[in-house]
């Protein structure tokens, strides 16, 4: 019998894994299921992998990744911050929707297994989300979308919780999953924010 290219197992291994993932989570996920999955051997996995947490670690990497990227990709396609920050809650919303977003609904269902297997847990999301909004606000900054005395840095890490809190927390007078809603919460208290100049006193 012919040995499949080690690409060719690994790729196998880790769409197993995601499968399970999505489907039970990283605690309930073992890793005789994702062999099965993989129509692989134990003994040929633990070629490639050493132990569950190596395996779906490289899992939720990849669909890290791949989540980043896409949208990273989506907002570069949008001309102003106004339309890139709407655009941004509609994709935290996709959490348990999309498959590549995956691995934040796994760092907030699954912190402890989500660190062990990952390397970061919960406290990593805000500083991650905010190096993911950084390029756009400087964009937005070069744009003259954002008062030039702000310090970016801080700006991203204020835009990460807003998305947070917009993306996974019900209210009252705003409706996350109406673009509308959103953009006049961003309109009315977002932007005025952003283009204020940060040292003048009220």
């Amino acid at each position: 019998m012919t040995e499949a290219p080690t690409t060719q197992v690994v790729d196998r291994l880790l769409d197993a894994a995601q499968i399970l993932l999505a489907r039970k989570g990283i605690r309930a996920t073992t890793v005789s299921e994702v062999a099965e999955e993989a129509g692989v051997s134990r003994a040929w996995l633990y070629r490639h992998f050493p132990d569950k947490p190596a395996l779906l670690g490289a899992a939720i990497v990849r669909l890290n990744d791949s989540f980043w990227n896409d949208a990273h990709t989506e907002l570069d396609a949008l001309p102003t911050l106004t339309e890139q920050l709407v655009a941004g809650v509609r994709i935290g919303r996709s959490v348990y929707d999309d498959p590549g977003a995956l691995p934040l609904r796994l760092r907030m269902t699954e912190p402890e297994e989500f660190a062990a297997c990952a390397g970061a847990g919960v406290s990593g999301l805000v500083p991650d989300l905010a190096s993911f909004w950084l390029p756009h606000i400087q964009a937005a900054a070069d744009r003259g979308e954002i008062h030039r005395d702000h310090d970016l840095a801080e700006v991203s890490e204020w835009v990460a919780r807003v998305m947070i809190s917009l993306g996974t927390m019900r209210g009252e007078t705003i409706d996350a999953d109406d673009p509308d809603s959103v953009l006049r919460h961003v309109r009315r208290f977002v932007l005025p924010s952003l283009r204020a100049d940060p040292f003048q006193e009220s």
